[in-house]
């Protein structure tokens, strides 16, 4: 099985990025014959713009643009779909929000016609959703962050197009040596990413 790791930080080395190759050395640890491809969207230069070219292919009036186009062709390899951010005022980065708006598109992500409604397209692909952030549980707790987050993206996304989230994790301080406990969770998640997937499909 294959999953794709998408993530986006502007600096290399972030612990960020420590973050999705641990998840990916998770998933070839756990069984030698699945794989995992890293898609470092900033390291790509990918343009999170949603532009004219997107609205015409939104009202399905043309095809989808070849950046975008490339991008679904990814997740269509994928059986298992990791998202990796940190926490950028309660949400994802801006990058990995454009990065959805322009490739989870209608008529490849879902359907919205006249004649149909609303077409969840995205069944199969499993996600996993690992959020990582600087504030501490009390401070999302208080402010309901949690819920919030996961009402915005696992919902208001995921569920939107069918795609179940089998993980929605988040990984914040806890104590010094947060970062090492949150690398070895990283690790389980990955060596878990086609537990799920495995147990529905015997």
């Amino acid at each position: 099985m294959h999953a794709l790791i998408v993530f986006s930080h502007p600096v290399p080395g972030s612990f960020t990025h420590t973050v999705a190759a641990r998840i990916a050395e998770g998933i070839t640890q756990a069984n030698p014959a699945d794989s995992a491809e890293i898609a470092d969207l900033a390291a790509e230069g990918f343009d999170p713009r949603f532009n004219e070219a997107d609205v015409a292919a939104f009202l399905r009036e043309k095809p989808f643009p070849a950046d975008v186009a490339r991008e679904q062709a990814r997740i269509d390899r994928a059986d298992a779909l990791v998202l990796v951010y940190p926490v950028y005022w309660w949400s994802m980065p801006g990058q990995l929000k454009g990065w959805i708006d322009r490739v989870f598109g209608n008529g490849w992500a879902y359907d919205d016609t006249p004649e149909t409604g609303i077409v969840k397209r995205l069944q199969r692909l499993a996600v996993h959703l690992v959020a990582v952030g600087g504030a501490d549980a009390g401070l999302y707790t208080r402010h309901g962050y949690f819920d919030a987050m996961r009402t915005q993206i696992d919902h208001g996304i995921f569920d939107y197009c069918g795609a179940p989230v089998m993980t929605s994790e988040f990984l914040i301080p806890s104590d010094p040596s947060h970062a090492e406990a949150h690398l070895e969770t990283a690790h389980r998640l990955g060596r878990g990413v086609f537990g799920a997937v495995r147990s529905d499909a015997a």
